[in-house]
C-alpha cells in the first residue's frame, strides 16, 4: 500500500510539472516554463524514486509499471477535468479498460 501511495504522490506532482503550465503559465517564456516544470518535477521524484524501490521489493518490473500506468490515468482524468477544465470523455473509460487488460496480464499468476 506504501507504494501505491507515494505513487499516486509522485503522479500528481508529475502531472502538475507536465501539464500545469499548458494553463498557467501560457503566455510565458517556454523556458520558464521548463524551470518551473523541473523544479516540481524534483518533487515528483524525491516521492517517485522511493516508491520505485519499495515497490520492487513486492512487485516484478512489469507490475510496477503497470501499476504506475493506472495510477497515472487515476490522476490524469480528475486533473484533465477540473484543473484544465477539459471535457470528461469516453476514452477515458476505454483507455481504462485497455489498463484493467494489462493489469489482469501482468498480474496473473
Amino acid at each position: 500500500m506504501r507504494t501505491v501511495i507515494l505513487l499516486a504522490l509522485s503522479n500528481i506532482f508529475m502531472t502538475f510539472a507536465w501539464y500545469a503550465h499548458l494553463k498557467n503559465l501560457r503566455s510565458a517564456p517556454w523556458f520558464y516554463a521548463v524551470l518551473i516544470s523541473w523544479g516540481i518535477a524534483f518533487f515528483e521524484y524525491m516521492i517517485q524514486v522511493p516508491a520505485n524501490r519499495a515497490g520492487y521489493e513486492t512487485f516484478d518490473l512489469g507490475q510496477l509499471k503497470i501499476l504506475q500506468e493506472v495510477i497515472a490515468l487515476t490522476v490524469f482524468v480528475p486533473f484533465a477535468v477540473l484543473y484544465m477544465g477539459q471535457p470528461l470523455k469516453l476514452d477515458y473509460l476505454w483507455a481504462g479498460l485497455c489498463l484493467g487488460g494489462a493489469t489482469f496480464f501482468i498480474f496473473r499468476g
